[in-house]
């Protein structure tokens, strides 16, 4: 089922458990998830950042693969812009039939931030399409760019940006970044940030980064708030070590096989993440 992220993520807010977002690219990794959420019994909200989009498969591509999906099953399936830097991007997206979109504007500063957020959200609404926004900056594990405390989401920010925008949905920084975290490093959270924001905005609140956050983090963000988890190296990460390991088995293996035996592999990972936000059979 083909819906939009704004009463999947409504119930999860009024019942206190997180949908999970994966990062996808093309058929096999958004067949993947969808297969791994129906398993679970659990909404899905396939995610494609802008780079994807642009640089591999645009939104007249990836929509109908999706949209054909969703059909063929009963668990409600969203697409989702993940960061939309571009109103033009933004606009096509909706144009092509995604079912959502976030806006990643934190650049512009709270109000270049809210005009563009309103903006998009005066031409998706109508439309029947959710709109994500954001407050407060994600820094990148690369080149060990962090998010430091001045990146944090400032409650009383998130509280104006909420409601003059009109989102359905926040995204806030409370201490993860982007990317692969060096190893047996684990981000901190800052949870009382998170649960001022909720208290005061009441909304449905969204993790990004959430890959390498760790099991505790995950689940305490999910009792203190979050109703969005973003996924995406994590997922990236399982699909190239089943891709290593089937090869090392068999170096001779037929793509197609291959590509087969590395969509079923992920699903795992996919099925733990539903687990741990707590959406498993809240379809």
């Amino acid at each position: 089922m083909y819906v939009s992220m704004t009463e999947m993520l409504q119930k999860a807010n009024e019942e206190n458990y997180a949908v999970m977002a994966i990062n996808c690219f093309n058929l096999e990794t958004a067949r993947g998830v969808i297969k791994a959420a129906e398993l679970e019994n659990a909404p899905i909200i396939i995610n494609l950042v802008q780079e994807h989009l642009i640089n591999h498969c645009d939104s007249e591509l990836i929509t109908p693969i999706v949209k054909t999906l969703a059909s063929r099953t009963s668990i409600k399936v969203a697409l989702n812009f993940d960061h939309g830097q571009e109103v033009l991007f933004i606009k096509k997206a909706i144009d092509d039939g995604f079912s959502s979109v976030m806006v990643d504007a934190s650049r512009f500063g709270l109000n270049g931030n809210i005009d563009m957020t309103k903006e998009v959200v005066n031409y998706a609404h109508p439309k029947g399409v959710s709109v994500e926004g954001e407050i407060g900056c994600l820094g990148a594990t690369e080149g060990s760019e962090f998010t430091n405390d001045d990146m944090y989401t400032n409650p009383e920010d998130a509280l104006k940006f909420a409601k003059e925008t009109g989102i359905d949905a926040l995204a806030i920084s409370i201490g993860t970044s982007h990317g692969n975290y060096p190893e047996g490093m684990v981000p901190k959270f800052d949870f009382e940030r998170l649960k001022t924001i909720k208290e005061l905005t009441k909304m449905p609140l969204v993790l990004h980064g959430g890959s390498g956050s760790g099991k505790d983090n995950i689940l305490k963000s999910v009792k203190y708030g979050i109703n969005k988890i973003n996924v995406g190296c994590d997922f990236m990460n399982a699909n190239v070590e089943a891709i290593k390991d089937i090869l090392k088995e068999n170096p001779n293996i037929n793509y197609y096989v291959l590509m087969h035996a590395v969509e079923q592999d992920s699903i795992n990972l996919v099925r733990n993440y539903i687990k741990l936000s707590g959406s498993n059979n809240k379809n």
